[in-house]
């Protein structure tokens, strides 16, 4: 009787497995779950016992203090706008320039490919980038975030890849029936895209919704910063006065993981209604280049 030596016929082997993606599931949750705890703590607790999953006393503070705050309220706003108008510029800019760069009738398309590709490894670097935006205008507005970020390189590649594996018989057939190249983009094309497209404005609503930098770069308006600046300025400030905020709310690092917790529900709340595009939208979109 010939025996299977193949290791996967071992239980101790799918044990093993268990036990080391429960490691690193464990790894993975316990700085959340940290996280999300703590901001239901008080200040003195995270003082003085130092690391704990469960608070001794539990306290809606946190939250108190930031939904009493204007800058708060403001940034988050703020960010959300951010969020849907530049993920809208984005994906339209990168759907459009990508089914132009897969086309082969574009004439100077492989010119342009390489340029797509140098951005990909080079950059004009900061002070260009900030000269350019303020000779245009643009400073303190949203558009400067929007229009230096409408298409990264990186996700027009993976989706003119997408649109280079179209079925070349079904446009072909749309062509015979009248269909124009905006008709075909819009009416066969992009439906038949859909998984890619739904992919890449998750990855472009992750993007801006942890704009940062060019926040601080672009606007200098209080009032239009997003809501990763104000998380910066709540962490970098001192934690240990024991003075009281608004509306006696006390401050401290319990307020930091809160804002941390705040700034996280948007992605979680959006994952789970896009993650069915995910892994089809990128493995489709990057078998062929």
């Amino acid at each position: 009787m010939k025996r299977n030596s193949s290791i996967k016929s071992y239980p101790s082997f799918d044990i093993l497995i268990y036990l080391l993606l429960s490691l690193i599931l464990l790894c993975i949750l316990l700085p959340c779950i940290y996280i999300v705890l703590s901001s239901f703590s008080t200040k003195h607790e995270m003082l003085t016992r130092g690391f704990f999953l469960i608070p001794y006393q539990w306290t809606l503070n946190s939250y108190g203090y930031l939904f009493s705050s204007h800058n708060f309220t403001t940034s988050y706003w703020n960010a959300l706008q951010i969020t849907v108008g530049g993920t809208a510029v984005s994906i339209s800019a990168t759907t459009l320039m990508a089914y132009g760069l897969s086309r082969t009738w574009l004439k100077g398309r492989k010119a342009l490919n390489i340029m797509v590709m140098f951005t990909l490894l080079f950059s004009g670097g900061i002070i260009p980038q900030y000269l350019l935006t303020s000779q245009l205008g643009l400073l303190n507005s949203y558009w400067s975030l929007f229009l230096n970020n409408a298409i990264l390189p990186f996700n027009l590649i993976v989706m003119r890849s997408f649109f280079q594996n179209t079925p070349k018989e079904l446009e072909e057939s749309a062509r015979i029936d009248g269909c124009g190249e905006w008709r075909l983009f819009f009416r066969v094309i992009l439906p038949l895209s859909m998984t890619s497209v739904a992919t890449f404005i998750m990855f472009y609503a992750v993007y801006y919704w942890n704009s940062y930098f060019q926040a601080i770069l672009f606007i200098s308006d209080s009032q239009k910063m997003p809501l990763q600046v104000f998380l910066r300025q709540i962490i970098l400030e001192s934690s240990n006065s024991l003075e009281t905020t608004i509306n006696g709310y006390e401050y401290g690092q319990p307020v930091q993981m809160a804002v941390v917790v705040a700034a996280s529900i948007p992605m979680l709340i959006m994952y789970p209604f896009f993650q069915k595009y995910f892994d089809k939208g990128m493995l489709v979109g990057s078998v062929k280049g």
